[in-house]
């Protein structure tokens, strides 16, 4: 028992270490990639879509190979997926386009909150009231450190909207996905990738001109172009396996809340790196944003052990019910019909 929790814990900590690895992997490769002092790959979009593409291929190997298993999820619960997927891929895009960035970061942070209220009134989850206060110290830490100037306007407010909510719908959907269907989370990924690749892919070309004004068969690629593209997708098949495991193991809310760390890696990695400015709001910032996630670790592992205490007890009352039921049984049953003790009627 005690070997399986510690497998358990080591479990987690490499699904999360693979989901922060891989995803400010992604950031810097993009950000090569697509800043006009690299290569101006500007396809936001078409360039998710290469990423589901190769995901889609990994997973097909994979099934062909044996090692993992199909199992039946219908086809109008993967389609509905793929476009709260895809809208939430697109929001975001707009939401970056149309508004400041510091709008862009505030509309990010407003998933937790809005990921908890949809918990609730979808699944009817409760938070304990130590969860609650760890989130908002998250928030304003994150807040702290990247929301600067903020400007918004009413297409950039809609489309925030709309990348807010179907994002924290579809985290939630992967989890609920796994649980409904008993699917794991490589799994349930293999079957939504293609069907977002595709539609990406055809879709992704008219967006990104919409949004950049450049179309993707004008673009003179490069080898060096190429590598960071291939780099990108190789990536985002460990970012998104990763994404879809940790809400598997834990939640939307702890994916959203410890995916904060992310935000904390990128601006210690772009000062190192590329020699952006690291202000000391910063850095009270992401001191804040690292607090918050400790509280929230232990305000969660604080409720799972409330839990498992209460749980023991509810077992014993039903047992206790389901005695007393007997009991009753028993006595209204003709002596004739039963033996006791050796006694006989």
């Amino acid at each position: 028992m005690e070997s399986e929790k510690k497998s358990s814990a080591v479990s987690d900590v490499g699904a999360w270490a693979m989901n922060v690895v891989s995803s400010v992997g992604i950031i810097m490769a993009n950000k090569q990639l697509m800043s006009f002092h690299g290569y101006a790959f500007t396809f936001a979009t078409t360039l998710t879509g290469f990423h589901f593409g190769v995901t889609a291929l990994v997973g097909l190997v994979s099934n062909a190979t044996g090692y993992s298993t199909s199992k039946h999820v219908p086809l109008w619960e993967l389609l509905w997926f793929s476009i709260v997927a895809n809208m939430s891929i697109t929001g975001m895009n707009f939401s970056l386009m149309l508004n400041s960035v510091g709008f862009y970061q505030i509309s990010k942070l407003s998933m937790i909150p809005v990921v908890c209220v949809m918990e609730w009134i979808l699944h009817n989850k409760h938070y304990t009231r130590e969860v609650k206060m760890s989130v908002v110290v998250v928030v304003v830490g994150v807040g702290v450190c990247t929301v600067t100037d903020v400007k918004v306007n009413a297409k950039g407010f809609i489309c925030a909207c709309v990348a807010v909510l179907s994002t924290s719908l579809q985290q939630i959907s992967i989890g609920s996905l796994q649980k409904k269907y008993s699917i794991g989370s490589f799994e349930l990924l293999s079957k939504t990738a293609p069907i977002q690749a595709i539609s990406l892919l055809v879709l992704g070309p008219f967006v990104d001109y919409y949004l950049s004004g450049n179309i993707i068969l004008n673009y003179k690629r490069s080898t060096g172009a190429i590598l960071f593209i291939l780099l990108s997708c190789s990536l985002a098949v460990f970012c998104n396996v990763s994404q879809y495991l940790c809400i598997g193991r834990f939640s939307a809310v702890s994916f959203q809340v410890l995916g904060h760390m992310k935000t904390v890696c990128v601006l210690t990695l772009g000062w190192l790196i590329f020699d952006s400015e690291l202000t000391f709001k910063n850095i009270m910032g992401m001191i804040i944003a690292i607090i918050g996630m400790v509280i929230y670790s232990w305000a969660v592992e604080v409720a799972k052990q409330s839990n498992n205490k209460v749980t023991p007890h509810s077992k014993n009352s039903l047992t206790e019910e389901e005695i007393r039921l007997l009991k009753e049984g028993v006595e209204n049953t003709p002596l004739k019909d039963i033996e006791l003790g050796g006694s006989k009627g």
